[in-house]
């Protein structure tokens, strides 16, 4: 059969040699080990700078970040290697709309350093299950969301970073899919184990430079590829597979043709991939789980020195949240264009030859990209540059979803905990972390037709939303209660899981293979069935909430927005008040116990180089007194600002804002 393909690409043409035989060349391997030296230096530096002896110098690093290293890291922690690989396979598949996605990201931010930061500094907390324990009381609610933190690390961020870093190591070098995984984790866990969270929020910094310089440099080479943005436009209408017939029945134009509204920000509410009012509305939802309750995430802006910081690190992230679409999905599409038979593949033996899966091969649009258009030595860069954002999101992942095991889950069981334990826990739980991750890559590799970007928003919608709904609510609700948030988040998980585990055990169809989930559970896209989980759990939230006792404001000053300025003295609500835990125990939940002076043993060299490595020496100094502890923890819960710096960030909001507006209404 005559067909037509990308004049890169002939038929009967010889494959390519090798990637692992490309990327062997001095100039490539010069720059690779560059990076890692440097980023080695980084990172031992930030060892050595912050006091990791301490939970709060190891999870919070001292809280003494200032803005620009707190917007890197919050950029860099979200744009992992799975977005350069998720958001290029979705911009070849289906045009520049998933950038949504990702510009949701710019009044959430605000939304975060302006509404949700300052009452989790007023409430004085770590992480978010102990946010919502001091909220409401009890136990439940708090180990309830700390599982589900976890879960949901293993399910959407761990293992589709490891899998999306995967791809590109395999296209790059050669190696086997989980040799690559090993040798990364080994790196990742170095960091995390050792340098606590400051060391991966300057790591952060230097790898956003990286994936910034590197992406630049790629877009610019595929653009003078295509011949142009003009050219880029008409070319991607036409980029279409070579084989479109599968057992000598040709398939339907809608399974190869790129869709009608590919240059479209806002695609059509019924028919399109990823419609407008679902992406706006819904995935806006899920995205306040992500942005303004994740651990990860609020993790990093708890380290600022001061609100103002914070709120300009948000501010940071914001723009640079702008770029993914020309330096993400555009390559993608561009890949599409020059390698319409590997990228756009939709005959299964054609995927399967091709990237090893019968779903599709988007997933290989910047990778491909990569190795076929760079240079020596810039392909090295590039290939630093997905290591680095691997790297920092794993790095990220690790050390916040170590915080939410120690801190709420650890000390459940072990209340007299010595600080040096929870510190050595927290590590060791990365193991497991990484352990369950590797067992769930197979579920990514085929999740929502092999796009990963569209994976990661339809698991975060089932899990997500239900908590998005209740953190709303007890910050902006004050009535709302325990017993209210509590069964609203348990029907949410009901009815997220029987949608999540009806599209594993159905697959969620291809244009050759309609899908056998039934129509009443997968027969609605996903932003929209977020919409609907959210609504269902803030109603069952509330209505239970009024229909029982409220919690009496003596617990709730500075804990919800109404009473976030409130001077009088906060009682933290008890366990037994829910019936949740025996008189008797030992200890108050979360404390930690600590050894008398002068108990400290003794201790061999190898002993204690390891724990200068790990930074569990004992860190000697004059004890702090009464006054001095009240001042720091006053400053810890401090959330005022100076009037210059105050005006400044707030300007920036709206110029961001502004921004924001005439940038979609361009591309929409």
């Amino acid at each position: 059969m005559d067909v037509t393909v990308s004049p890169r690409v002939s038929v009967g043409t010889p494959a390519p040699p090798h990637s692992s035989d490309r990327i062997k060349n001095a100039a490539d391997i010069s720059v690779i080990v560059i990076y890692f030296v440097v980023v080695m230096a980084v990172g031992l530096w930030a060892m050595l700078k912050t006091n990791r002896g301490t939970v709060g110098g190891f999870f919070l690093a001292g809280r003494d970040m200032v803005w620009w290293p707190i917007g890197a890291s919050l950029f860099a922690s979200n744009i992992g290697s799975g977005s350069f690989v998720g958001l290029a396979g979705t911009g070849a598949a289906s045009g520049i709309a998933v950038t949504v996605l990702e510009t949701n990201a710019l009044l959430l931010l605000l939304v975060l350093g302006w509404l949700f930061v300052p009452i989790y500094i007023k409430a004085s907390v770590v992480t978010m299950p102990e946010y919502l324990k001091k909220r409401f009381g009890g136990k439940r609610i708090q180990i309830y969301f700390s599982v589900l933190s976890l879960f949901s690390s293993v399910a959407m961020r761990i293992s589709t970073d490891m899998f999306s870093g995967a791809i590109f190591i395999n296209v790059a070098l050669g190696l086997d899919i989980y040799v690559a995984i090993f040798i990364l984790l080994v790196i990742t866990g170095i960091f995390t184990v050792a340098g606590g969270l400051a060391s991966v929020i300057y790591t952060d910094t230097l790898q956003t430079v990286i994936m910034l310089v590197g992406s630049f440099i790629l877009t610019g080479y595929a653009f003078a590829e295509v011949g142009g943005y003009e050219a880029f436009t008409k070319k991607y209408m036409k980029a279409i597979p070579s084989v479109i017939t599968d057992n000598n029945v040709t398939l339907s134009p809608e399974c190869y043709m790129p869709k009608a509204d590919s240059f479209h920000l806002f695609q059509d509410p019924i028919t399109g991939e990823l419609p407008w009012p679902g992406i706006i509305i819904g995935m806006n939802l899920v995205s306040l789980w992500y942005w303004c309750t994740d651990q990860v995430i609020v993790q990093r802006c708890l380290s600022g020195k001061n609100l103002s910081h914070v709120k300009a690190g948000c501010i940071l992230c914001g723009y640079l949240k702008l770029m993914t679409l020309f330096l993400m999905v555009m390559p993608g599409m561009i890949s599409r264009i020059l390698y319409p038979d590997e990228i756009a593949c939709v005959v299964p033996s054609e995927c399967e030859k091709h990237c090893g899966t019968s779903v599709g091969c988007t997933n290989m649009a910047y990778p491909k990209l990569v190795i076929e258009l760079m240079p020596n030595g810039l392909r090295g860069l590039m290939l630093s540059a997905m290591l680095a954002s691997l790297m920092s999101s794993l790095t990220s992942i690790f050390n916040s979803s170590s915080t939410l095991f120690t801190i709420d889950i650890y000390t459940k069981f072990r209340k007299r905990a010595s600080e040096r334990e929870l510190l050595i826990a927290g590590r060791l739980f990365i193991i497991v972390l990484i352990a369950l991750s590797i067992a769930w890559v197979p579920l990514v590799q085929d999740g929502q037709n092999g796009e990963l970007i569209q994976y990661v928003e339809s698991i975060s919608s089932y899990l997500g939303s239900p908590i998005a709904a209740v953190f709303l609510l007890a910050i902006f609700c004050k009535r709302v209660n325990e017993q209210g948030a509590f069964w609203g988040l348990m029907l949410g998980l009901v009815v997220g899981l029987t949608r999540m585990i009806a599209e594993f055990a159905y697959g969620t169809g291809t244009c050759m293979v309609p899908n056998q989930c039934p129509n009443i559970i997968c027969g609605w896209h996903f932003s929209y069935f977020a919409i609907f989980l959210f609504s269902l759990t803030a109603l069952v939230v509330v209505g239970i909430s009024l229909l029982t006792k409220p919690i009496p404001d003596i617990h709730l000053h500075r804990l919800c927005w109404a009473l976030r300025n409130s001077q009088e003295e906060h009682v933290d609500l008890s366990p037994e008040q829910y019936g949740q835990e025996e008189a008797g125990d030992q200890g108050e939940e979360g404390d930690i116990y600590l050894p008398p002076d002068g108990t400290e043993e003794s201790q061999g060299c190898c002993k204690r180089a390891w724990n200068a490595f790990c930074g569990l020496e004992p860190k000697k100094g004059p004890k702090l007194t009464k006054e001095k502890e009240a001042a720091m923890q006053k400053q810890l819960t401090d959330t005022s600002e100076k009037p210059l710096w105050r005006n400044v960030v707030n300007v920036n909001a709206i110029l961001v804002l502004a921004v924001s507006v005439f940038y979609h209404s361009y591309f929409a």
